[in-house]
């Protein structure tokens, strides 16, 4: 092999490197995931990841069976930031929903829970500082990201694949 051919295959390796890093250096793609609880056979996960206007949070619940309504909460540091109702669908028997709250990614404490007759699921995040945030403001049940903005979650309806 040539000193030349060297010189090139060395350039690209560090080209290699050098780009994802810098690409991901710009950006903040960490996303916190929790296994929740569930007080019967049902399985819950939360995922939280930042978002530009805030947190982006994903629930599901898998109850392994279809048409079951259940009243999904998320809260803040303590306060109630978006109730709804979300169903399980086929063909998992599951409901994923994806909403955008306002806080800080690993600052702000979040918890998702849902209930159904007979049984509930909790997933929480540990916050890095207890931050608190005035009554009126954490309230919130408009199906917006929390600065007015429509996010065109999924009403509660599964949206694919599970992660």
């Amino acid at each position: 092999m040539s000193r030349s051919q060297v010189s090139l295959i060395l350039a690209l390796a560090v080209a290699l490197v050098a780009v994802p890093a810098a690409l991901a250096k710009g950006r903040d793609n960490r996303a916190i995931r929790i296994q929740g609880v569930c007080t019967q056979q049902s399985t819950s996960k939360l995922k939280l990841s930042r978002e530009d206007r805030g947190i982006e949070v994903e629930f599901e619940v898998d109850q392994n069976q279809n048409g079951v309504p259940w009243t999904v909460t998320l809260s803040r540091n303590g306060q109630t930031v978006k109730t709804f109702t979300a169903t399980t669908r086929a063909p998992s028997g599951s409901f994923e929903a994806r909403r955008i709250i306002a806080g800080r990614l690993g600052a702000d404490r979040i918890t998702a829970s849902a209930a159904r007759a007979g049984e509930t699921c909790t997933a929480e995040s540990a916050a890095k500082a207890k931050v608190s945030a005035p009554a009126a403001a954490a309230k919130d049940d408009d199906g917006d990201d929390d600065n007015g903005h429509d996010v065109g979650d999924d009403h509660g309806r599964h949206s694919g694949g599970h992660s």
